[in-house]
């Protein structure tokens, strides 16, 4: 979805200069204000900049343009730290080597070192901040089994939302300005260097000559233009199903940023990743399995059970006890078509509601949680075309598209593997070998499909977040963070490091703002 609406709020305490208009036509108004550092955007990255610039005395000004803050960052469920006070109450002792190591790993080097070890390293202040201003914590968990997890991912009570409003709350005391419904239109730029910020408003144009200019607008999710321009996942040849946007029902993240940097010479670096999540009920719009709508969480949750999962053709294509592991799922989707379903004979559903979930669903529906919900679930998607229902395993075939003789045989070899104990074809845990019941029905299908709630492509910067050219010279008073940056990803999001996106959106914009008034200081 692509956002269009511009309303704008100025400040009732700014100073307005009326522009002279022939007579008989109404001029509007230009606001200009003077500021050392003006952000653009209010999500994590922007509101922890602004945080990290009152904490200085520093009374920054946050432009916005929805009418509310937060944006993506209100949903994360929690962040990622490394060597935290948290951590080691409950003796973990996870190093910035061990995961920058995992990290490189993953994207086969194909990401910028030195950015991502600074982001690391500034993890654990990020979380010990956020801790000090009353944040709690439920936990430390996981996507992986604990003997191969690094043990990352701090959740938040109450998730992200929370962090939000201490955030604004310490910005608004301390003296700081955000101005919602206010979008940033155009970099100011003298000689080469970033001196302020054009943006627009109900009564004409604002006009910010700032020191420093951060840019934290969130990416390009919701910018569909921007989307078939240089993600891939959804439309190369073989794809059965294209990827759906998991993100606000209202999503500003349209690209401003990354557009307004390019503009003045940004180069940018791994446009074509995003955050893959799956699998996911194809309803819209999927945020509403996030906690949202009981009968459509728990499904999702049932989507992920280890059993057996089968692509278009009717064959299975994955491990399915690494079935909670989100960004695996979607990339082992996309392989395969970008469509999968699930299958359930009678006695695997009646376990599923009345003795719980093998698998969890992210932190949201946890392994065990009996999914009562379930009958419902098969209601609704019945009849909005996802959820499926047959005496017969032919007739199931025949209900979801694939060649009956293929789901028949594939779950004539999951039997087989079952009796035997072992699944040599993707290495299945032994525990989550179980036969179906091929004589007698019904059997149930629910169909999956992968999304997105990430761009993960933008600026070049350096290790003090400053925006870069193609040629790697810095554009002087322009720093970039959080989904704007680009470089840190390789081809999807890093559940290696678990909590990452909504670590470094807030790290990078601490240090970033941190950085950009040290440099006032010294008179840069």
């Amino acid at each position: 979805m692509k956002i269009t609406r511009r309303q704008l709020l100025g400040s009732a305490a700014a100073t307005a200069a009326v522009v002279a208009a022939p007579a008989g036509v109404a001029e509007a108004a230009v606001v200009e204000k003077k500021t050392d550092l003006v952000i653009i955007g209010a999500g994590l990255g922007g509101l922890a900049a602004g945080f990290a610039a009152v904490r200085k005395g520093v009374k920054p000004i946050i432009l916005e343009k929805e009418d509310f803050l937060g944006g993506a960052g209100l949903f994360p469920e929690g962040s990622l730290g490394v060597g935290t006070r948290y951590q080691k109450e409950h003796g973990i002792h996870t190093t910035v080597q061990q995961v920058l190591d995992a990290a490189l790993q993953y994207h086969h080097y194909r990401c910028d070192p030195s950015v991502l070890r600074v982001l690391i390293e500034e993890s654990k202040e990020t979380i010990d901040q956020i801790q000090d201003l009353g944040i709690e914590f439920r936990g430390i968990r996981t996507m992986y089994d604990k003997d191969e997890s690094l043990m990352t991912w701090h959740l938040f009570k109450g998730g992200a939302a929370g962090v939000i409003t201490k955030f604004v709350k310490e910005i608004e005391s301390r003296g700081g300005e955000i101005r919602k419904r206010t979008p940033a239109t155009k970099l100011i730029v003298d000689q080469g260097r970033v001196v302020g910020v054009e943006a627009s408003g109900p009564d004409g144009k604002v006009i910010i000559h700032a020191r420093k200019v951060i840019i934290a607008t969130g990416g390009f999710a919701a910018n569909r233009e921007m989307l078939a321009q240089h993600v891939f996942d959804s439309s190369a040849i073989g794809m059965v199903e294209p990827i759906w946007l998991r993100g606000p029902v209202v999503d500003g993240r349209t690209g401003d940023g990354i557009r307004m940097a390019q503009l003045v010479g940004a180069g940018l670096a791994g446009m074509h990743t995003v955050a893959g999540n799956a699998p996911y009920l194809p309803d819209n719009p999927p945020i509403k399995q996030f906690g949202e709508v009981p009968e459509l969480t728990q499904g999702r949750c049932a989507l992920a059970q280890p059993w057996l999962w089968v692509d278009h053709t009717g064959r299975r294509f994955f491990n399915e006890s690494r079935g909670s592991v989100f960004v695996d799922v979607y990339n082992a989707m996309t392989s395969a078509g970008g469509v999968s379903y699930t299958i359930f004979d009678q006695e695997k559903m009646d376990r599923l509601i009345n003795q719980g979930a093998v698998l969890p669903f992210n932190a949201i529906v946890l392994a065990g949680t009996p999914l009562k919900e379930l009958p419902k679930t098969w209601k609704v998607g019945m009849e909005r075309g996802w959820a499926f229902k047959a005496d017969t395993i032919e007739e199931l075939a025949l209900q979801i598209g694939v060649p009956p003789q293929n789901l028949l045989d594939t779950m004539k070899k999951v039997n087989k593997y079952a009796e035997q104990g072992q699944d040599p074809e993707f290495g299945k845990k032994p525990e989550h070998l179980e036969k179906f019941n091929l004589e007698k029905g019904p059997y149930y299908a629910l169909k999956a499909i992968r999304c997105f709630f990430l761009t993960l492509g933008g600026v070049q910067v350096t290790p003090r977040f400053e925006a870069k050219t193609p040629q790697g010279d810095v554009i002087p008073n322009l720093y970039v963070v959080g989904q704007d940056m680009g470089g840190l990803y390789d081809s999807s999001y890093d559940l290696r490091c678990e909590g990452s996106a909504s670590s470094f959106a807030m790290t990078s914009g601490r240090v970033a703002a941190l950085n950009a008034l040290a440099d006032i200081e010294k008179g840069l």
